[in-house]
């Protein structure tokens, strides 16, 4: 699973479990439901630069309403362990349906829980990003479907977004996951922002990334508001609850491998 690290920070994500962002925590990363955890985590995160990053990314202000959102922290995970079946999309061909797009309606895990607000299947990638660097990425590696959902605590203090981006194979998606790290100015997936839940991203927010063979999965997540937290703890246990949607795709992972089987 992955491990947050701020996103202005210059060194690049390794193995093994990450240091918080306040140097005072200590590692509060818990485990998902039984499900098996794929990848290794970040690596060991510069703090000195981690806290000069987050007051220049949040400042005390709330961001424009028209400024292109992006997290205050981000920690892409390349490894892609487990998903090696489906890592090109010749493997697993069928679209991603409706269906499976709003499936996660209800998301638990420890003192979190979660409802889905609203979701989104489009086939136009370009629509669900900012930014032209991002968009000539998803057209030229081959995206063809993104998902956007919203979720929701259920004591309205948390919000989440997830994100899965179809790509033509994992060498597109670790190139998109290179574009989302927000010092490279190449954009970002837009919130999917749904009536009676308060809008998303202007606060401070944390973001987590990882390949899943040929998708893209993203969970980005915040108190409601955008109040910083003490801890960014919490909202990697809240990203953890977020990224349980992604179970869809374990799915489609054993169809690839029963199918493999028997040919």
């Amino acid at each position: 699973m992955i491990e947050a690290r701020d996103s202005g920070s210059a060194q690049a994500p390794g193995k093994g479990r990450g240091r918080d962002f306040w140097p005072t925590d200590k590692p509060g990363r818990k485990l998902p439901g039984p499900k098996p955890l794929f990848g290794a985590a970040a690596a060991l995160v510069a703090v000195v630069v981690a806290v000069v990053a987050v007051l220049m990314f949040t400042g005390g202000d709330e961001a424009p309403a028209d400024k292109p959102l992006v997290p205050t922290a981000f920690t892409p995970d390349f490894n892609g362990e487990g998903f090696q079946q489906i890592a090109d999309r010749s493997a697993d061909i069928r679209e991603i349906t409706e269906g499976e797009a709003s499936s996660a309606k209800d998301l638990q895990s420890g003192k979190f829980s979660f409802k889905l607000a609203g979701s989104e299947l489009t086939k136009d990638c370009k629509a669900a990003v900012w930014g032209g660097r991002l968009q000539g990425d998803l057209d030229k590696f081959g995206c063809t479907q993104i998902v956007r959902s919203a979720y929701v605590s259920g004591d309205k203090k948390h919000v989440g977004q997830f994100f899965v981006i179809n790509m033509k194979s994992a060498d597109g998606v670790n190139q998109i996951l290179r574009d989302l790290q927000t010092e490279t100015g190449a954009g970002w997936v837009k919130p999917l922002n749904v009536k009676d839940v308060p809008a998303f991203g202007s606060g401070f927010s944390a973001a987590y990334a990882k390949t899943y063979g040929h998708y893209a999965v993203i969970t980005w997540v915040e108190r409601a508001g955008g109040e910083q937290p003490a801890s960014l703890n919490e909202l990697i246990d809240v990203s953890l609850v977020i990224e349980g949607a992604a179970d869809f795709l374990y799915g489609r992972l054993d169809l690839a491998a029963n199918t493999g089987a028997r040919q």
